[in-house]
């Protein structure tokens, strides 16, 4: 990277992240931001991950190496052309929009080919902000990177390598391919997510009793509609063609379900579960996608006083730090009665180790 000066615009969860991961492993680049909150800029600066807060996109934006469009992604198309007088030949532009289509499609109106580089880190949390950002959230992470069809290769090598120095793993594909990609595997299930409960919600009982058992698995499956629901209109609007397309073809799916259940066709129905079984489950464990993964184990305990208690001392004596932990009520897709949350995959492992050990018995998502 010819300069070590980099620009973010919007520094909420996933631009604070980015910024605190660059400052995190090149603590001597020089930093500076612009996002429409104030008290964002101001906490950035007192952390010591940005050197210099601006009010506007000015001047100070000019002799970036790099800048991040980290913004919603309605906003990052108007920001192009506020930039366009602003960047050298040697800058990269990129964004951290979860569609590119539409960015790539100004950045080609505009003429800015030559210096842009769609990204999408696939990572994200149910909370949002800033304050909510961590330097690890794309550790592991896949990182999309597409190219524009003028940006050099050397460009293109030069933000493979920061990204994996980022400890994140780049993938390079054509914009069209990655909203149709990540319409199938992200965009669709927020909205099956949110339909399903929805659905619930309509049929219900007067006295909620859906609501009330609805715990366990039906809350693992549907935990993505607590999503932002800006986001993801914003989403849907900037894909509609492509998240048209994918919900008719997974439509005439269900309908094909319903077919075999409605002919009782015990074949059809035998191969729905068993492919869909055995494709998850090779599905690859070790790096993070566009659905956020959760670190959990169940543990099978007594119901009696001080049972969570233990358990819970006995982490906290091995400095195994819990996320959540409850009871489960519904445990028709659980296996042990109390759920157990960590942040992250080492943790989890090694909570399970330690409880075995205590003779407790332990089932691992």
């Amino acid at each position: 990277m010819a300069s070590t000066k980099t620009g973010f615009i919007g520094l909420g969860l996933i631009g604070g992240s980015i910024a605190k991961a660059i400052r995190k492993y090149y603590p001597d680049h020089e930093l500076i931001a612009f996002d429409k909150s104030r008290e964002t800029l101001a906490l950035a600066v007192q952390e010591g991950i940005i050197d210099t807060a601006c009010s506007s996109i000015d001047d100070n934006f000019r002799g970036c190496g790099y800048i991040f469009l980290c913004a919603p992604v309605s906003c990052n198309s108007a920001y192009l052309a506020q930039l366009k007088d602003m960047i050298g030949n040697d800058c990269i532009l990129t964004d951290a929009g979860s569609v590119k289509t539409s960015i790539h499609e100004e950045v080609i109106a505009l003429g800015m080919e030559e210096n842009f580089i769609g990204g999408h880190p696939m990572a994200g949390s149910e909370k949002s902000g800033f304050a909510n950002s961590k330097a690890h959230l794309i550790e592991n992470a896949y990182y999309i990177l597409t190219p524009s069809a003028k940006v050099s290769e050397e460009k293109v090598r030069a933000y493979r390598d920061f990204v994996s120095s980022l400890k994140a793993l780049p993938v390079i594909l054509g914009y069209r391919e990655h909203d149709y990609v990540t319409g199938t595997i992200s965009h669709l299930p927020h909205i099956i997510a949110s339909s399903l409960v929805n659905f619930v919600r309509d049929t219900d009982t007067k006295d909620e009793l859906m609501k009330a058992l609805a715990a366990g698995g039906f809350k693992d499956i549907t935990r993505i509609a607590s999503s932002s629901p800006v986001m993801w209109q914003q989403i849907c609007l900037k894909n509609r063609e492509n998240i048209s397309r994918i919900l008719s073809e997974y439509m005439e799916s269900l309908r094909k379900a319903k077919e075999a259940v409605d002919s009782g066709d015990e074949k059809a129905l035998y191969s729905l579960f068993e492919t869909s079984r055995d494709y998850r489950d090779s599905m690859p464990n070790s790096s993070a996608g566009p659905i956020k993964k959760q670190f959990a184990v169940y543990c099978d305990i007594i119901d009696e006083a001080g049972g969570i208690a233990t358990i819970a001392t006995i982490l906290a004596s091995n400095n195994i730090n819990i996320k959540n932990i409850g009871i489960v009520h519904n445990r028709e897709f659980e296996e042990g009665v109390l759920r157990i949350e960590f942040y992250d995959e080492a943790s989890s492992a090694k909570a399970a180790d330690l409880l075995q050990k205590y003779r407790y018995i332990v089932y691992e998502t």
